[in-house]
């Protein structure tokens, strides 16, 4: 398999495992155009691949991912409408793909959250089968910040992970949670200091990669029918609304709010 097509994705392969690592770390791996589309295309060839077994995704330096690339958002707001219509269709049927492609792929995922996690970035750390987070991590689902609905993953997950009443609040508000509070609701599988993160989760993964490959994977699949039976029609559908969003004023109302509370807060 010929990974070194990817720009911001490094894959490398040991002993069955696919290490796959988000890989701008000069902006926190903030997901560009690039990294976006590379997002919905790594899993489809992770699959394919017949020397990987299992795959652990985390994030190059200190994060996970920053969410999306806010200059991108703004190189999109000037736009002619039927450019602008082409632009968000395309972020629509990628942000559709990223979900489907880790839900159908028949290789177990598991996330090293190494850092702070947010929009695009947060959809593959949370739609992982088996997701560990670094117990000072911080996350958010900030759609609501941005001024648009809460679509990409949030719909399909987290009412399962964690219940309704739980997805409602932290969705509704855009509220920050830790990685001690991410597993005490549920929302992921193991929170633990942030040098064991990874280590964990390759340990996890190659633990796996030695167990019975048809077994792993037929569980996975069964599992995943729960994300069919009613979760797919709800992502579809808060998707569609995210995008229809995007054609309004908030958006951009909310990435200047989002840079002024940056550099209020030198930063961070």
């Amino acid at each position: 398999m010929d990974y070194g097509r990817y720009q911001h994705l490094h894959i490398d392969v040991q002993d069955s495992v696919a290490l796959v690592t988000l890989n701008r770390p000069d902006v926190l791996n903030a997901t560009n155009n690039v990294l976006h589309r590379e997002l919905t295309e790594v899993w489809a060839d992770v699959d394919r691949d017949p020397a990987v077994r299992v795959a652990v995704v985390t994030g190059a330096g200190s994060a996970f991912s920053a969410g999306g690339d806010l200059a991108d958002l703004e190189e999109r707001a000037p736009l002619p409408a039927e450019q602008r219509f082409e632009a968000i269709a395309t972020l629509m049927r990628e942000a559709q793909q990223l979900v489907y492609s880790i839900v159908n792929c028949e290789k177990v995922i598991v996330s090293a959250i190494n850092g702070v996690a947010v929009g695009a970035g947060l959809a593959v750390a949370l739609m992982a089968d088996i997701s560990i987070i670094a117990d000072d991590a911080r996350l958010t689902d900030g759609h609501l910040r941005l001024g648009v609905a809460a679509g990409d993953h949030a719909a399909i997950i987290w009412p399962i992970l964690c219940g309704m009443a739980k997805a409602k609040y932290y969705l509704l508000t855009s509220d920050f949670l830790d990685g001690r509070e991410a597993e005490r609701i549920g929302l992921v599988s193991k929170a633990m200091p942030r040098e064991q993160v990874l280590p964990e989760a390759l340990r996890l993964a190659h633990r796996l990669a030695d167990g019975p490959q048809h077994a792993l994977r037929f569980t996975k699949r069964a599992l995943n029918q729960w994300l069919r039976l009613g979760g797919i029609t709800a992502f579809d559908y808060s998707l569609a609304l995210e995008m229809l969003g995007f054609f309004g004023q908030d958006p951009q109302d909310g990435v200047a709010a989002i840079k002024a509370r940056w550099a209020a807060n030198g930063g961070r």
